[in-house]
């Protein structure tokens, strides 16, 4: 049933990836804007009220998603090399420059990507320039202005490892253990390890809002994974599995909307990010939320703005963001997502004290 349902699917590869990543990225969206989950605000709540609650979301999150791959792999329903994030070249510099800088600048925006969208998609004005810049600043570090320096700091920082950078696979490596094996133990380590950690607080386990976000994403990004491991397509032109993920995704539905007449085929990411936009706009006017906010002042403009350039910077060299790396990406085992992961959270702290001097 399944290979049939998957040869439906590479046939209609167009319909099932733009209509599927528009309801994927609807859900997402209203899970953030309903639950007011928040990777930055995780961080604030932790520095200023010592509250840690969206920050057990977030890595229930995380271990959601790493459950859902593991059993997409064991169903031979996706094969994760066919990913971006388990090459055999680890962008170490990349990824510390890339996670520290998006850490500070998704403070200085108030939000990550993802929020931003959420933001964006209620009515905040402000949010939809910092989209736009962190979608163009993406696109001038891929190939633009910033990307030759990029390039050359990520070639000299990076490091070739005999194997890819699956956790899972370098625990093999070293050991001797058999892949499988290896893969049950390094998922039940960390994905138990973030399951019990979570539920080990009472007022976690006792808020709906904090649940629901933390299962809730972590069920999106395995849709994501599962909806194009369905389409894959090895023949196609750059093949790639893909979830959710947000900086490069930004200015590629900029670029889409640019040039619709020259193809009006979504891609996944243009797909996901319209969603998200549109489920956080659902999700406002069904709770009478939405509403217009702007600048307060020229200098919270100019933060914002700085941060959006910073986020789509980081996001790049880093290879992804709060979501698309720390969440997405280590849902895959890659040892780079783990090292952005940390690089964004210890950024982000970084950010708040800066802004405490700022203001």
């Amino acid at each position: 049933m399944i290979e049939t349902w998957r040869e439906a699917a590479v046939e209609n590869a167009t319909a099932y990836i733009g209509w599927g990543g528009l309801l994927i990225g609807i859900v997402f969206g209203a899970i953030i804007a309903r639950t007011n989950f928040c990777t930055m605000g995780s961080l604030s709540d932790i520095a200023n009220f010592g509250d840690w609650r969206r920050f057990r979301s977030w890595l229930l999150a995380v271990a959601v998603a790493m459950l859902g791959v593991l059993w997409l792999e064991r169903a031979e329903l996706a094969d994760m090399s066919n990913s971006l994030y388990l090459g055999s070249r680890l962008m170490v510099g990349g990824h510390i420059l890339g996670g520290l800088v998006f850490g500070i600048g998704m403070v200085f925006s108030g939000g990550c990507v993802s929020k931003n969208l959420v933001r964006a998609g209620s009515g905040d004005l402000r949010s939809l320039i910092v989209l736009w810049l962190i979608g163009g600043t993406a696109y001038m570090t891929i190939g633009g202005l910033f990307a030759e320096s990029r390039v050359a700091f990520t070639d000299a920082t990076s490091i070739d490892l005999a194997t890819d950078q699956a956790l899972d696979t370098l625990l093999a490596a070293a050991t001797g253990m058999s892949a499988g094996t290896a893969q049950l133990l390094t998922v039940a380590v960390l994905a138990g390890g973030m399951i019990i950690y979570a539920f080990a607080d009472k007022r976690f386990r006792t808020s709906p809002s904090h649940l629901i976000a933390g299962i809730g994403i972590g069920l999106c990004v395995t849709a994501g994974w599962f909806l194009t491991a369905l389409t894959f397509d090895e023949f196609a032109d750059n093949p790639t599995l893909a979830s959710l993920s947000y900086v490069r995704p930004a200015g590629d539905s900029i670029d889409y909307f640019m040039r619709f007449t020259a193809d009006k085929t979504p891609s996944f990411a243009v797909a996901t990010t319209v969603g998200a936009l549109l489920g956080a706009f659902l999700m406002a006017v069904s709770q009478k939320k939405f509403h217009l906010a702007t600048f307060s002042d020229p200098g919270d403009t100019l933060r914002n703005m700085a941060g959006a350039i910073l986020m789509g910077f980081g996001g790049v060299t880093a290879l992804g963001c709060t979501i698309g790396q720390a969440v997405t990406g280590f849902s895959t085992l890659a040892l780079g997502s783990l090292i952005t992961f940390i690089a964004i959270i210890i950024g982000g702290f970084i950010g708040m004290k800066l802004m405490e001097r700022m203001v």
